[in-house]
This record gives C-alpha cells, structure tokens and sequence, in this order.
C-alpha cells in the first residue's frame, strides 16, 4: 500500500466517525500531512479522500491555492515592477495574504457548504513563502461549519507542522492525519 493509500485509509476512519457538532472552527480542522515528494501523486489520488467523504454521508468541496499568486500577480497594477524589483513584492505579503483568506472563506461560506460539508483545501505548498498556511487557516476557521481539511505538505512531529521543511514550524492544534498512525476526533 503506497503512503497516499495509507493516508487515504487513516482520512477515511476519521470522517466516518461521528461528528461533535458543538466544536468551534478551529477544532474542526484536520491536516492531512504529507511528505513533500508525494505532492503530484496525492493530486492525483485527491478523489479518493472525496470519495470516502461522500461514502460517508458529507459533502465535498475544494478550495486549490495552486494558481493563486499567479492569478493575483496578473491582476495587480504594479506588476511589471514586481519584475523589476522583485524584493518590492513583500510590501504586497499582507494584501495578498488578505486574498487568499476572502477566497478561503468565500469557499467556506457558499451555497455548496454546510454542516456536513468537508471543504478540501490544495496547493497550500505554493503559498509558500507568500502567506503562512496557519495564518491562512487561523484567519478562516470562524467560517468553517462541516470542517476543513488541509492537505499539507510537509512535517508533523509532537504537534509541530513545517510546511515543505522550508521554514520553522508551528504548533497548532488540529487533528493530524498522517500515514503512520489513526487520526481520531477530539
């Protein structure tokens, strides 16, 4: 069994499990950690953590940050000196961060969302080093009502996460799900 079917196993005895529907928002997040260099295979095989949602009575909908920098970039007046002078787009971090929360949250607080709903968010790795995914997930967790899964690339360890093994962690409490072990609900 590859590790991205052993993720899909732990995420699936997770969602099956009743659900406390008195949580706030941030305890209704679950992070699907996953070791970086299984980025396109976990792509690839995201409908089968859909599939085990709906297999278990919840809906599903996705909220990808792959594209959204690039997206955002093309949108702003400036642009063209951003290219110029690349180290002038941090002034641009917090407006952009501020984007991608709306979208989260716009996401969150659809028509298709509700408190059976699992919202699936992908591509948090090309958030990097943009906009911090616990930052992100901290800012919208008020908005979450079914719950809100991270699908996470990187490093979980004693409730530390690092995203990409790129910057110092954080230590946030949600549920992880990772290969190696059953994720169980708070």
């Amino acid at each position: 069994m590859s590790r991205v079917e052993r993720l899909a196993r732990n995420f699936e005895r997770l969602v099956s499990l009743p659900w406390d529907r008195t949580l706030a928002g941030p305890q209704k997040i679950w992070m699907v950690v996953y070791d970086k260099t299984e980025e396109r295979r976990l792509r690839a095989e995201i409908t089968e953590f859909e599939i085990a949602a709906r297999n278990s009575g919840h809906s599903w909908i996705t909220c990808d940050m792959t594209d959204v920098f690039a997206q955002w970039l093309a949108g702003q007046e400036y642009k063209e000196a951003y290219f110029e002078s690349p180290e002038d787009l941090e002034l641009a971090y917090p407006e952009f961060a501020f984007h991608c929360v709306e979208l989260l949250a716009d996401v969150l607080t659809s028509d298709a969302a509700n408190d059976d709903t699992i919202a699936g968010l992908t591509g948090t790795g090309a958030l990097f080093p943009f906009v911090r995914v616990s930052d992100l997930i901290s800012a919208a967790a008020s908005k979450i009502r079914g719950r809100l899964v991270v699908f996470f690339p990187g490093e979980y360890e004693n409730n530390n996460y690092r995203l990409l093994d790129a910057r110092d962690g954080w230590n946030y409490h949600v549920i992880p799900i990772t290969e190696h072990e059953e994720a169980h609900e708070k």
